[in-house]
């Protein structure tokens, strides 16, 4: 078994290696740490309604009226680009919130700091943060942190993927074995934008008579480590930004997940996929059946 290095935290210090090993560990110390603080602050912002708490100030919409941010969100993003900052001084940062920060090491990290607003914001226990350290654009150490439930998944390339629970149990994580698409259980998500979204609940309906059944979790950081732990057999979404995807990918490559990636940014509406590997043609061949291969714009 790999080094888990989620499990045994050291004391960082600022370096400009690229090892994946270090950049694994700084992910799960830095992702830890800003999960805790969204812990901390949800029942500050969202307390039970007959509290008569005044909730004004805390959500504003971005992208359209229905895609929320709130003051969690950008606060903990503050709290991850400082914790970079100090850990690794010379290295970029692409966040959800406050775009993009040049750096002269050649990494990147790239951080989502809630993965899931809505359901942070309904109370709904699945949403998390996550933090990837990228290399020449490519995923090579990342960290999800499923804040309600305290799980940390994390991988390193070439190093596996795990599992640390909130006991600090660690668990090597496989894909599921699964060989036949119609017995997959897979996973999705929906655009904020009206069009988009009207394509994705066509393919669905095309897809659902195929396979076992469809969930919705609504992160798909977490739908991409659910992939990887076994608890679904595949995701799929179009439009995914790299925050989305960048951690979450990764450990479902290192769990043995066939994973294709879109080229550019979400955007273009491409397919970001994670599959258990004995599904991964049948359901590329379903999709391109049913057109799923192609982008769809927003």
């Amino acid at each position: 078994m790999p080094d888990t290095p989620d499990s045994r935290p050291s004391t960082l210090s600022p370096d400009v290696t690229t090892d994946p090993a270090l950049l694994r560990e700084i992910a799960v110390s830095v992702a830890a740490e800003a999960a805790g603080h969204v812990r901390a602050r949800r029942p500050d912002l969202f307390p039970p309604a007959d509290t008569g708490t005044d909730r004004v100030g805390a959500v504003r919409t971005k992208s359209t009226d229905t895609d929320p941010v709130t003051v969690a969100d950008t606060e903990t993003e503050d709290l991850i680009r400082r914790l970079l900052t100090r850990l690794r001084p010379g290295d970029a940062i692409l966040g959800e919130e406050g775009g993009a920060h040049t750096g002269s090491s050649g990494v990147r990290w790239v951080v989502d700091p809630i993965d899931g607003t809505v359901n942070f914001v309904y109370g709904i226990p699945a949403y998390a943060v996550s933090v990837a350290a990228q290399v020449g654009g490519r995923s090579v150490a990342g960290a999800v942190v499923d804040v309600a439930a305290g799980d940390v998944y994390s991988a390193a390339r070439g190093r596996g993927a795990t599992r640390t629970d909130v006991g600090g149990a660690v668990t090597r994580l496989r894909c599921n074995p699964v060989d036949d698409v119609a017995r997959a259980l897979v996973a999705t998500g929906f655009s904020y934008a009206p069009h988009r979204r009207e394509r994705q609940g066509a393919l669905v309906a095309g897809l659902l008579p195929r396979v076992r059944d469809i969930r919705r979790i609504g992160a798909a950081a977490l739908d991409l480590c659910m992939v990887a732990s076994g608890r679904v057999d595949a995701h799929y979404e179009h439009g995914l930004q790299p925050w989305d995807w960048a951690a979450g990918a990764l450990i479902a490559a290192e769990a043995g997940a066939w994973v294709q990636l879109p080229a550019g940014a979400g955007d273009a509406g491409e397919i970001t996929v994670a599959a258990a590997p004995g599904i991964a043609t049948q359901l590329a061949d379903l999709f391109a059946a049913l057109g799923a291969d192609a982008p769809i714009q927003a």
